[in-house]
């Protein structure tokens, strides 16, 4: 004969053995903090699509949160010259700029009348403030100093940009595995100052020629070198897809944040991750 309890259980379709009670342990929802996470969607009108503008970005936030936690991992074990497991972390790199870069097919359902309905509730916010945005590039190698005054009214995060500027980015790293093999790099690539852009080298393609040139001899550095092009190619396209979005909602209004909207994107474009491991593609 079945006991009352499983009776119940057998009723509420549920086994017998999940767990029910969490006034004294810790839920699925304890554990995401979920109350706050779910609760931080304030709309500024009543228009039922900011909704959607507010958590397509957020939740493309969060994906650069982690992408930020990857990089950074990634660049310590290539600064360490431990190249193999910096592999797995950039492999997911670019499965996570495929979810940001899917994002924009999910933005690109808002129509022009119905953004109308509530931009000017945006003030001067613009995802060109994203400073997260501005990290990613940092990391990849995309400096400029001239960025960090977006962020002078928030004394630590401008703290913290100007830190990641003064970092070495994660090329900065690759290159120096190339020297670490005992490729030659000429010293104004060893010793330039990182806080800039990065601009191309001729020793620096020259050595990455060579590992493409003998790949049974540099197998972990030419998949290091196809890991960065996957992750650089990645973020050109979420840039293509991210200035085809406004153009199809705004067209070529000014941005919110005060710049030239599509026509400042579009001159993004041109901003190339990098270069050598491009250019090579044409000598090799």
């Amino acid at each position: 004969m079945k006991s009352k309890d499983n009776n119940e259980h057998t009723q509420t379709g549920l086994e017998k053995e999940i767990q029910t009670d969490f006034q004294k342990s810790m839920s699925y929802g304890d554990y995401l903090h979920l109350d706050k996470i779910l609760s931080s969607q304030h709309r500024l009108s009543d228009h039922h699509d900011e909704m959607l503008f507010i958590i397509i970005h957020q939740a493309s936030e969060l994906w650069m949160k982690l992408i930020l936690h990857e990089l950074a991992a990634a660049t310590e074990c290539i600064r360490q010259n431990k190249l193999e497991p910096s592999f797995k972390m950039l492999s997911r790199v670019s499965r996570i700029q495929q979810q940001l870069i899917q994002s924009w097919s999910v933005l690109s359902t808002l129509t022009p009348s119905e953004y109308m309905e509530f931009r000017d509730k945006l003030g001067q916010s613009s995802g060109f403030q994203s400073y997260q945005n501005r990290l990613i590039e940092f990391a990849l190698g995309n400096k400029n100093i001239h960025m960090l005054s977006v962020y002078q009214h928030q004394t630590d995060l401008s703290e913290q940009m100007m830190h990641a500027l003064h970092e070495p980015s994660i090329y900065d790293a690759a290159i120096h595995a190339l020297v670490a093999r005992g490729l030659p790099i000429d010293q104004e690539a060893i010793g330039r100052d990182v806080s800039q852009k990065y601009e191309p080298n001729a020793s620096v393609e020259e050595a990455w020629l060579t590992v493409y040139r003998d790949v049974e001899q540099y197998w972990d550095l030419y998949e290091l070198a196809e890991k960065l092009v996957d992750i650089g190619n990645q973020q050109q396209l979420w840039r293509f897809n991210h200035v085809s979005t406004v153009e199809r909602i705004i067209g070529h209004k000014q941005g919110t944040g005060g710049s030239s909207g599509v026509t400042y994107l579009k001159k993004v474009l041109d901003q190339q991750f990098f270069p050598e491991l491009w250019s090579l593609r044409t000598k090799l």
